[in-house]
């Protein structure tokens, strides 16, 4: 698949979500698929995306943290 097609569709996701943020999870589970996809052709994945999963995934880990901390 052609970088460029790869980067308009974690475009189009990330403005479903702007539209929909309860999504959230559904956003992290496809970006981490798409950039599996982009890993596995040798292609780079842009900084500035690698940020948002990493502020994903630490928004998750904060979220599990207080759902664990309520039982």
């Amino acid at each position: 698949m052609a970088f460029e097609q790869l980067r308009a569709e974690i475009g189009l996701l990330l403005e479903q979500t702007r539209d929909v943020p309860e999504d959230r999870h559904e956003l992290h589970q496809r970006l981490r698929q798409k950039f599996g996809e982009m890993r596995a052709v040798g292609m780079p994945v842009p900084q500035d995306l690698i940020d948002l999963e990493m502020e994903l995934e630490a928004e998750f880990e904060v979220e599990m943290g207080s759902k664990l901390s309520e039982n």
